[in-house]
């Protein structure tokens, strides 16, 4: 019985690995080259965002929202309009792009929280009227990005003079650092729980996964010192993933989320404001989106009225083959992260190998189906009252 419980509960960990390890295989080591390597987290970078928000819609009762790829092509439209047509430094471009995020949250946040608009339809109607807005400021035209400031900001490398060659020693040192700091986290965690009484997790499975965990990130970040190093865009990344772990586990406003998901009647009848939660996830989702457009802008170069499309799916597929149900209620930030990152091993596999795009779509949703069913199965559920 405790192999079948540890075994349920870190599936997408040894899935991730197996999945890493049969593309390594077919695309003949080419996965592993550095510039691959670095190139798989710059690729999924907005998904990783994105996925942050999401989770916290999809928490409070497996709703999506369908906007967020309608969101990230306005925002990114505005940014690049602003750059190439008007004489607007960047940092006040970036601070306008998110507060218009931000508004659109608000929107989109008031009419779900407080009119009480299906999310569906009101999302389903913002992916049209968002779109639709992005395409306009375009003037159905490719806009380039070439504001040296703002790919500064985002698309740059960290590099430190005297240090860094032709390999990025900084990149190493940093990674190496960061394993040893997961590594004592964990066993001053563990003491800490069990100083105060609480159960944890048996040993050996629990520290196998922070030792693969710590060594993946040693080998990550020596693939990136042999490429360009650590890439700015790698920090903004973290810096949303910590935010919202630490929202989601350790604040108070963070559970409400998951009370919602789990029994709105019973949350609400506990004197929690559910219109407020509600308003926050999709408020924040769009703030998120609105990130993911500046990051996306400075990528890739440019922005078109096509930008964003097909966001939404990857960042609603990564939340649930990252372990979040689809009733709500149960989901975790470090699990849509090994999600986005399980999707992305296989988009950039199957690119490297050469399969068909169209392949590439039934391939990922056979992934979600089976994602979910598994959801659906080992939590015994049929639907949600």
């Amino acid at each position: 019985m405790k192999l079948q419980t540890t075994l349920k509960k870190y599936t997408m960990v040894i899935a991730l690995v197996l999945v890493f390890i049969l593309f390594s295989i077919l695309t003949q080591g080419r996965l592993l080259k550095a510039q691959n390597m670095s190139n798989l987290l710059l690729q999924n970078s907005y998904v990783l965002v994105l996925a942050c928000g999401m989770l916290l819609c999809i928490l409070t009762g497996g709703n999506v929202d369908l906007s967020v790829g309608s969101t990230v092509c306005l925002v990114g439209a505005l940014c690049a309009q602003l750059l190439d047509k008007t004489s607007v430094p960047a940092i006040p471009t970036i601070l306008i792009c998110l507060a218009v995020g931000a508004l659109i949250g608000v929107w989109q946040g008031f009419w779900i929280g407080y009119v009480h608009i299906p999310p569906f339809i009101c999302t389903l109607s913002g992916m049209f009227l968002f779109r639709g807005i992005g395409r306009v400021i375009l003037s159905s035209k490719t806009v380039p990005v070439k504001n040296q400031s703002f790919l500064n900001i985002f698309a740059s490398y960290i590099q430190v003079p005297g240090l860094d060659d032709k390999i990025k020693w900084s990149a190493f040192i940093v990674g190496v650092v960061v394993a040893a700091g997961l590594l004592i986290s964990f066993f001053l965690g563990r003491a800490s729980k069990a100083k105060k009484g609480y159960s944890v997790d048996a040993l050996a499975p629990a520290l196998a996964k922070q030792v693969i965990i710590a060594a993946l990130v040693v080998f990550y970040s020596w693939k990136l010192a042999n490429y360009k190093g650590i890439p700015v865009m790698l920090l903004w990344i973290l810096a949303v993933v910590f935010i919202y772990a630490f929202i989601t586990s350790k604040t108070a406003f963070g559970r409400y989320f998951y009370a919602v998901g789990g029994n709105e009647k019973a949350t609400k009848l506990s004197g929690i404001d559910t219109k407020k939660v509600y308003f926050m996830a999709y408020a924040s989702m769009s703030f998120l989106a609105g990130l993911s457009g500046l990051l996306m802008a400075a990528r890739i170069g440019s922005v078109n009225g096509d930008t964003g499309t097909s966001f939404e799916m990857d960042a609603i597929g990564s939340c649930f083959i990252g372990g979040a149900s689809a009733y709500g209620g149960s989901g975790t930030v470090a699990g849509i992260c090994i999600g986005a990152i399980f999707l992305g091993v296989i988009n950039q596999g199957m690119s490297i190998i050469g399969l068909d795009n169209n392949w590439q779509y039934i391939v990922k949703g056979l992934v979600l189906l089976v994602a979910v069913i598994f959801d659906v199965v080992s939590n015994h559920k049929t639907g949600k009252a």
